[in-house]
């Protein structure tokens, strides 16, 4: 079993009780990080209206999955900051929990935008049934064999191959220079 590196955390906390308020209100937040000493200092940081202080963590608790054995779709909302700005996204992936999705959010933002963790919020996360992207729907069309894998693979291929097809060996006799019309 592969152990994953972010964990989701519900942090509720509160302002500490003052004799004009007796109850203040408590504030609940869904995190991920990698251990609870980080959540609730990420909690801190997003929480504006009481500061850490003047406050109190009421409960910290990890959220685990009811059936982490079944494959599942997930939607992600995020933000993240680049060098450039900060820039809103939704992403897709299929796992069998909704931190192992948040794992591979994490690599693939690292990969491909230079995003480290710290740069990125979740802003949702959700269990989808209908999905968007082509190769989550080819994979999932069909039982999973090698043969199946194999033409899944071709099917995505040639949707995602650009219109232009590669020429074949060419005649030599019926050469003639003509400019490439690309379509």
């Amino acid at each position: 079993m592969v152990a994953l590196k972010f964990h989701q955390y519900q942090v509720v906390g509160r302002a500490l009780p003052k004799d004009a308020e007796d109850t203040p209100k408590i504030y609940r937040m869904k995190l991920w990080h990698t251990n609870d000493v980080r959540a609730k200092s990420k909690f801190w940081y997003f929480l504006k209206k009481v500061k850490k202080s003047n406050g109190q963590i009421v409960a910290i608790n990890e959220i685990l999955e009811k059936k982490p054995t079944v494959v599942e779709n997930y939607g992600i909302w995020l933000r993240y900051q680049s060098r450039t700005g900060y820039h809103n996204m939704y992403k897709e992936y299929r796992d069998t929990t909704l931190n192992g999705a948040v794992d591979q959010m994490c690599t693939e933002m690292a990969s491909r935008h230079r995003v480290r963790f710290p740069c990125i919020q979740i802003i949702e996360t959700a269990t989808i049934v209908l999905y968007n992207r082509i190769a989550d729907q080819t994979m999932s069309s069909c039982k999973l064999t090698n043969l199946c894998i194999v033409a899944a693979l071709l099917l995505f291929l040639s949707l995602t191959s650009t219109a232009r097809e590669m020429p074949s060996s060419p005649d030599v006799s019926t050469m003639k220079v003509q400019p490439e019309v690309i379509t």
